[in-house]
């Protein structure tokens, strides 16, 4: 017994621990207190050492400040303020530095209306939000992608809808779920304008009209619901029939791709040969209306002559009669190599030389 408080005093009188340690009292026991060392510097700040409803009034008033000043927000340029009054919408702000009450008492959401939204439809494998890779593998989505046009064909399309944010407010707080939405709504509105078409313009040479279709037919919905959103474009990535059934079908497009060619090849031909006879046909008519006026002329030219002629023969025989002799003696041998005699000439010698200006007037022409 005397052994055991021998040793209990040499512990606690030599301030060694159990472990053989001194211990050291004069250290601080910061343990017990961490914030003791806080509350100093908040009372050297505070008149009488923080003490006192002077004091208490002084750290009031600071933390309201601070609390105050915590209403202080910034929207960035591509994003639009949505500030809420517990929990209901009251205002919103453009880009810059806001202020707001502090919160539980009001609070901002600021969605971003600038980025361009992507939602695919059909396929699978490229981001929804953004512009994502386009050379990402797809995947298609049947289901999605399989429509029934307006002549009972199936066309498989896939399409790629761009939106952006219109309104933050309607866009956070009239539809729960707006991506959903504006998927459904762009599926739905795809298949109502391939119901009313067929399968061929769609195909060929109507994609962009049926993209502008369904685009309009989407942002009269959206608005309709008050979605707060702007459809930018509708894209259709693939349009093709069924997979089954896709090899026939392009020997269909050959077949009537070749029914084309030789339609417009007969057409051509048609446009080249039509107006070549129609051509020929005016000149045919118009040369005999050219003859017709010709011959029904020189008729005319002629009655009135041989009644000239006749008027004059009435006035006077002899004088008509030998100059028709003559003029008609004229025509006869007018072209002909002719030798003039004398018939009263004696001896035979009746040959009268004569100069040939016709002669000389045809070699002085050659």
């Amino acid at each position: 017994m005397v052994n055991i408080i021998k040793n209990n005093s040499d512990w606690n009188g030599d301030n060694q621990n159990p472990w053989g340690g001194r211990s050291d009292r004069r250290r601080p026991s910061n343990f017990d207190n961490p914030f003791e060392g806080l509350q100093k510097l908040i009372r050297s700040f505070l008149p009488g050492g923080g003490r006192g409803l002077r004091g208490f009034f002084l750290l009031f008033l600071i933390l309201f400040s601070l609390w105050a000043l915590s209403g202080i927000y910034r929207v960035n340029a591509d994003e639009q303020g949505v500030v809420l009054r517990f929990g209901k919408f009251i205002s919103q702000s453009g880009p810059g530095l806001h202020y707001r009450l502090p919160w539980p008492i009001e609070s901002v959401q600021t969605p971003k209306v600038t980025i361009v939204n992507r939602i695919d439809i059909g396929m699978r494998g490229a981001q929804n939000t953004g512009f994502s890779n386009p050379n990402r593998s797809m995947r298609d989505v049947p289901e999605e992608s399989l429509m029934l046009t307006g002549d009972e064909n199936i066309v498989d399309i896939d399409f790629t809808v761009f939106w952006v944010i219109s309104d933050a407010s309607k866009f956070l707080f009239n539809i729960q779920y707006p991506e959903r939405t504006i998927k459904a709504i762009a599926e739905s509105a795809m298949r109502e304008v391939v119901g009313n078409s067929e399968i061929q313009p769609i195909l060929t040479g109507a994609r962009q009209r049926t993209e502008e279709s369904v685009r309009s037919l989407m942002q009269t919905t959206l608005d309709l619901y008050g979605a707060g959103v702007q459809v930018r474009e509708v894209k259709m990535q693939k349009v093709d029939p069924p997979s089954a059934v896709i090899d026939s079908f392009r020997d269909v497009q050959a077949a009537r791709a070749d029914q084309e060619r030789a339609r417009n090849e007969a057409n051509a031909y048609a446009n080249k040969v039509v107006p070549e006879a129609q051509g020929e046909s005016e000149k045919i008519r118009r040369d005999s209306e050219a003859y017709q006026s010709q011959t029904v002329a020189e008729a005319e030219g002629q009655a009135t002559r041989f009644v000239s002629i006749y008027s004059e023969y009435i006035e006077a025989k002899d004088v008509t009669r030998k100059r028709m002799f003559l003029e008609t003696m004229e025509k006869t041998f007018k072209e002909m190599n002719k030798i003039i005699i004398d018939g009263d000439a004696v001896g035979g010698q009746g040959v009268l030389p004569y100069l040939p200006l016709n002669e000389i007037r045809k070699k002085g022409d050659n």
